[in-house]
């Protein structure tokens, strides 16, 4: 009996698993296309990761009834939201727009500021995911981005802590200061499979 319905075509193409969150400061790479960051600029052990592109549309309706005859992209966002485990000193300077990698910024020493507000950093946030067969990889990479969530640290009694961010791809082109050509026809990053 042959089977109906969504069979699976290629089983080298399914996902099951979290990808891996690297972070580096934006100007430090804005000029490379491709990943640059290895495991050691990871966050750490994640709860989860959500990758999300969303468009707006201006559709033009015409006649009575009103009918939809044309939709024309007029927005586009990248974000990626993930919930990091590793409570670190650098990680909660990540959640809060600091710069992660400054130096005071160890295990488990480093200072947050609470009250003092200024505009997140740009950082590069690259995702490298595994597929299950570990042959074949997906990287997405923000090359100019800002972590823009509120803090949260929900600590349980039995429970590991897993405190939420989003990461929000911003315009890396030459458009901007910051920028760079190379990003020109593809402003927020690029997902590469490989």
């Amino acid at each position: 009996m042959s089977r109906s319905g969504p069979v699976t075509k290629d089983t080298s193409t399914v996902a099951l698993g979290l990808a891996q969150i690297r972070i580096g400061v934006s100007a430090t790479y804005i000029a490379k296309i491709n990943p640059q960051l290895t495991s050691t600029e990871s966050i750490g052990a994640l709860a989860n990761t959500k990758y999300t592109g969303t468009v707006d549309w201006a559709v033009l309706e015409s006649g009575f009834p009103l009918i939809e005859d044309y939709s024309v992209p007029i927005r586009q966002k990248a974000m990626l939201e993930c919930a990091f485990k590793e409570i670190t000193p650098a990680n909660l300077a990540l959640a809060s727009g600091i710069n992660p990698a400054d130096p005071e910024f160890e295990t488990h020493s480093g200072e947050i500021a609470l009250g003092s507000l200024s505009a997140p950093i740009y950082v590069r946030m690259e995702a490298h995911y595994t597929f299950p067969n570990a042959t074949n990889y997906m990287d997405i990479v923000f090359p100019r981005a800002q972590v823009t969530s509120n803090n949260e640290l929900d600590l349980q009694a039995e429970d590991f802590a897993a405190a939420p961010i989003s990461i929000e791809s911003k315009n890396a082109s030459s458009d901007v200061s910051g920028g760079n050509a190379l990003w020109d026809d593809k402003p927020l990053g690029r997902i590469i499979f490989t």
